[in-house]
């Protein structure tokens, strides 16, 4: 794996389950104090116990980061307990599912709220933080393969993760000379507890095997990506968009 995180604190939104949860687990493995933060008080706090009892530092906060007034505190917070953040992992994010015909604006407005505001204040709050205490940062962006394909029925999900593709490039030249790297991870499908009952289904199966591989991703195949972008290892990468997909977004498939 990439590189050492010892001494480095590392501030996650939406690490109640799925990704989140797994690279929360990820930084307090390779060293790094974790601040778990989610709307899922019950989540976090038992994940934050499991790193605990397996010699971690962990602390939950709940957060919702639709409140972009509550992102500043919470770092602050999650200094407070563990030391300034040095690492900031902008998971947090929601589907918006439908078709554009039917998509209500309350939907629309919630996947904009969390996957593009949500992120770009979370990693303004932290830029801000790490430039005043001098510290050369890591901002990752969880972005996905919809920042860049179209996945019918999720015309607000793609438009809102091409958003976060473009400000983790605008952001990352902003602060260039800040010492920060600002990065974004664009992951394929991987089958988490969110979609368990989608792929076995006739639609499911027939996506499946649209993909080159035929198969879906795990999640411990974005470990070597995240940990380099997290980590000392990106010292001259910023203003990147990584794909890790299984070739999921090639053109083509059957």
């Amino acid at each position: 794996m990439t590189g050492d995180l010892t001494g480095g604190v590392a501030f996650i939104t939406g690490a109640s389950g799925g990704l989140g949860a797994h690279f929360a687990r990820l930084l307090a493995r390779h060293g790094a104090s974790v601040a778990i933060t989610a709307r899922r008080v019950d989540k976090i706090e038992a994940l934050a116990e499991e790193i605990r009892t397996g010699g971690g530092k962990a602390v939950a906060l709940p957060l919702d980061v639709a409140d972009a007034a509550a992102i500043g505190p919470s770092l602050d917070q999650a200094a407070e307990a563990l030391g300034p953040v040095s690492i900031l992992i902008n998971n947090a994010g929601v589907g918006g599912e439908g078709l554009a015909l039917d998509l209500s604006i309350e939907d629309f407005d919630a996947a904009f709220a969390v996957n593009v505001r949500g992120t770009f204040f979370a990693a303004r709050e932290a830029a801000k933080r790490m430039i005043a205490a001098g510290i050369e940062g890591r901002i990752v962006n969880i972005a996905s393969i919809a920042s860049h394909t179209v996945l019918p029925g999720l015309s607000a999900y793609c438009g809102s993760k091409a958003a976060v593709a473009m400000l983790t490039r605008n952001l990352a030249r902003e602060w260039a000379r800040k010492g920060l790297a600002v990065n974004a991870l664009c992951p394929g499908y991987i089958q988490t507890a969110i979609n368990d009952a989608w792929w076995p289904t006739e639609g499911g199966q027939k996506q499946l095997k649209g993909f080159p591989r035929r198969r879906l991703m795990d999640a411990t195949d974005l470990d070597e990506a995240f940990l380099m972008l997290a980590g000392p290892a990106a010292r001259a990468i910023t203003g990147s968009v990584i794909t890790i997909d299984d070739g999921q977004s090639l053109p083509g498939g059957g």
